[in-house]
């Protein structure tokens, strides 16, 4: 048995590692990672680890996906073969190579062709357990003749700049005859190739390890005597090939990946106003936010965009309170209110989890770690009971359980974001008026929300919600579960609370809790959260816990004498203050204050020879920090911009280097009070709870309206029958909700333009990159399989349109 756990890896650097599962072959993970990928990859890979306590873990297989094949698995669940991992299957990086042929008149008055070979950088290598030591070695091969020439040792990069150039004599001079020279040096350059291999200059005893190789046939030199590109490196040829695949194992992965061409805002004005004019349309069914969820084959599809479209642009409450109001009018019984999975049940879904995310971590994150870390029992069906189980003890856990998590949730009411109260407010006010008899049906509405689509599955899953870094264990998982039930029924008020559950023991259980002073906490809590015009947000000041983790800092310098070494410290930020201290729960060793934050940059990796640094810039000092991975550096550098943003004494410029040795390494000054040489990257919006994109989310939506265009087309038609027609419907227009044929038609017209519009934009900007793109430059290295099938296609759109 082994004990396995997996990572994710862009190219070769981690960016996700999942828990160990122990003693298994099948190991289940069940996790879920989600990041916005700040740089260029060529592979989405995933390895697996067997742990092994006395050496380092050892890696069982790979799956490599390239960037271009991910389309193909797009949220589509797919087995992958484990491939071998060796120095072949690892191979990434680019090399900018230069060849020049030229002509030299020896001393007899022959002439001899000298063979100049210029490597000038390398950029990508892979990092080797935590080191890279670079060299290139360079080889004429021909039929008959190897000749090897290799250049110096680059220490501690992995984008090494050798420039240096190699000699070698390609015609011998003594090999003329009477025959014309030209033709004989053409054959001979022909059969030739230069070949580069770059390694790793190991000091260890198993030898360097191999990084890669290219490959140049002279006969590029046919048309001009000189020759420069780019060149991605590929693997040996007679690399790990005769490995059988397929007895590693296999994994199982579903990867949703998204690339979005975002233009200028401009672009994007007549269907962002469109959109902006849905809430306000009558009847909100003719909008065009509500006819993009009637198209779309999922509703959350359609939600996740709209949602962050209207948060962004500060609509979101009139938005969903119109489609609230109209669904509410649509629905029959008050039992089954806001029950189903319509466009405004997703779009308050997503609110809640946008803008209630650090009120669940407030609300709920100390009891879960409670639960988690108590691993009392709480079984409480009698069949499932194990050895030495006392049921009243169990049931008296799991009691005790459910009203810290109860009073936790019912006390929360004056932490609840404003967005979300607002919202609660408007589905209130437009379920009492509909059903006037029904005095619970103002408090269901909200509840149906509140506890059973936000609270149930927070403590049902708390890894989806980052309440816990991983899945919890089994016996953790089933606690979880029978909370979540109880609060489930507990918020949703339902009048013989008993007779609601399927399982006897449940029913029994909830005995506890037929009081009537449950219900009253319940129906305070729902009112606290859905009154109108309820205290200001700024008084609740308890600090809130944005980000944490351990990261590498480098001594500030606070001491007058002492090394400025680096050590591994847990960092903290609140909105308050930026913290770090030795471990998780130590009392801090330094604090700086939120305000204390001049500016939060990048560092650049020739300072100290380190990835992933960046800098927090004070009024006195830099704290210079390294991150663990590329993800993790701008997760921490975008949170920590954000909450510095509206800072008075922000700076303008700053320094990209460190300061060693007495000066800056970027600008050379000498004073370390100098004033910064590069200016500071721009702001982020200042609202610290979402950093949205309004551009990208109408671009998503955009795409949206592109890929379900014959569901609009075929709307249109059916808006065109009803308002002719009267009759019986035909079977596929019954699908969509239309209230008013006229309006909807209008909008669908409207969209159908701007979609149109967009779409040309997108060809034409595409058709103008491929005219400027340059096979073999550094963007589009030779190898780079991505740009191959975009010439393909760009040859077969462009036939096609001529």
């Amino acid at each position: 048995m082994r004990d396995c756990y997996c990572t994710v890896n862009l190219d070769r650097e981690e960016v996700f590692r999942t828990k160990i599962v122990e003693k298994s072959l099948c190991p289940f993970y069940g996790e879920d990672f989600y990041c916005e990928i700040p740089r260029s990859f060529r592979h989405l890979s995933f390895y697996v680890f067997d742990r092994d306590v006395f050496r380092r873990d050892s890696i069982i297989g790979k799956v490599a996906i390239q960037k271009e094949d991910l389309p193909k698995y797009h949220n589509r669940d797919t087995w992958f073969q484990l491939q071998h991992v060796d120095a072949d299957s690892e191979v990434q990086g680019k090399v900018h190579l230069e060849l020049r042929l030229s002509e030299v008149i020896t001393d007899t008055g022959a002439i001899c062709h000298k063979l100049a070979t210029r490597i000038l950088e390398c950029q990508g290598l892979p990092i080797v357990n935590g080191q890279c030591d670079p060299y290139a070695t360079v080889t004429l091969a021909g039929p008959c003749r190897s000749e090897a020439k290799k250049t110096k040792v680059k220490k501690k990069t992995n984008n090494p700049q050798f420039d240096e150039v190699f000699y070698f004599e390609v015609t011998r001079p003594c090999s003329y005859s009477r025959k014309s020279h030209f033709d004989f040096e053409e054959e001979d350059v022909d059969k030739l190739e230069i070949r580069v291999d770059l390694w790793n200059a190991s000091n260890l005893k198993f030898g360097d390890e191999f990084l890669g190789e290219l490959r140049v046939p002279l006969n590029v030199l046919r048309q001009s005597s000189c020759y420069e590109a780019w060149y991605f490196l590929q693997p040996r040829d007679n690399g790990s090939k005769s490995l059988k695949p397929g007895d590693l194992g296999s994994l199982r992965l579903n990867v949703v990946y998204t690339e979005d061409h975002v233009f200028s805002s401009n672009y994007y004005r007549p269907l962002r106003d469109l959109l902006l004019k849905s809430a306000d349309m009558e009847p909100v069914s003719a909008s065009a936010a509500h006819v993009l969820g009637e198209v779309c084959r999922e509703k959350q599809e359609a939600a996740i965009p709209l949602v962050r479209f209207f948060l962004h642009y500060g609509r979101v409450v009139p938005f969903i309170s119109a489609i609230a109001s109209a669904e509410v009018q649509r629905t029959q019984d008050p039992n089954t209110i806001f029950r189903g999975n319509s466009l405004t049940s997703k779009c308050i879904d997503e609110t809640m989890k946008l803008a209630g995310m650090h009120y669940l971590h407030v609300t709920l994150k100390p009891a879960i770690e409670e639960i988690c870390q108590g691993h009392r029992p709480c079984e409480i069906d009698p069949v499932k009971l194990k050895d030495g189980e006392n049921l009243e003890n169990n049931m008296e856990n799991l009691r005790q359980y459910v009203d810290h998590i109860f009073s936790a949730i019912t006390k929360s009411g004056v932490s609840c974001p404003t967005v979300m109260c607002d919202i609660f407010f408007s589905l209130r006010e437009a379920a009492a008026k509909r059903f006037q008899d029904d005095l619970d049906v103002r408090y269901t509405a909200v509840s149906s929300f509140i506890f059973l689509r936000f609270f149930a599955p927070a403590i049902l899953s708390p890894n989806l919600f980052q309440l816990t870094p991983h899945h919890t264990d089994p016996q953790t998982s089933r606690t979880l579960t029978l909370i979540s039930k109880t609060i489930q029924t507990l918020g949703s008020l339902s009048k013989s609370k008993s007779a609601s559950f399927k399982e006897s023991y449940m029913a029994a259980f909830y005995e506890f809790f037929n009081e009537q002073k449950y219900a009253d906490a319940v129906k305070n809590f729902l009112d606290l959260i859905s009154s109108s015009g309820r205290r200001d947000p700024k008084s609740i000041e308890q600090p809130i816990l944005l980000k944490e983790g351990f990261m590498i800092k480098r001594a500030q310098g606070r001491k007058r004498f002492g090394m400025k070494n680096f050590k591994k410290r847990w960092f903290r930020l609140t909105n308050h203050e930026f913290t770090y201290q030795r471990s998780k729960g130590d009392q801090p060793l330094c604090s700086i204050p939120i305000e204390n934050i001049l500016a939060v940059e990048r560092l650049e990796e020739e300072s100290f020879k380190m990835k992933n640094m960046f800098q927090v810039i004070q009024p006195e000092r830099a704290l210079y920090i390294q991150a663990n991975n590329c993800v993790e550096a701008k997760a921490w550098i975008d949170i920590l911009t954000k909450v510095s943003q509206s800072n008075k004494k922000r700076l303008a410029v700053y320094h990209p280097s460190a300061y060693l040795n007495g000066h800056w390494l970027c600008c050379r000054a000498s004073s370390d009070t100098a004033p910064g040489c590069s200016p500071c990257t721009g702001g982020l919006p200042a609202n610290i709870q979402l950093d949205i994109d309004g551009d990208r989310e109408t671009e998503r939506i955009y795409s949206l309206f592109h890929l379900y265009m014959s569901k609009l087309e075929k709307m249109q038609e059916a808006c065109g029958s009803r308002s002719v027609y009267d009759g019986p419907e035909q079977e596929e227009y019954s699908t969509f909700i239309i209230d008013d044929p006229q309006e909807t038609y209008k909008t669908l017209k409207q969209v159908i333009a701007g979609v149109g519009a967009l779409e040309q934009e997108h060809a034409q900007y595409k058709r103008d990159k491929f005219k400027k793109t340059k096979y073999g430059s550094q963007e589009h290295p030779i190898g780079d399989k991505s740009f191959q099938s975009y010439i393909r296609q760009q040859s077969e759109t462009s036939t096609h349109s001529i």
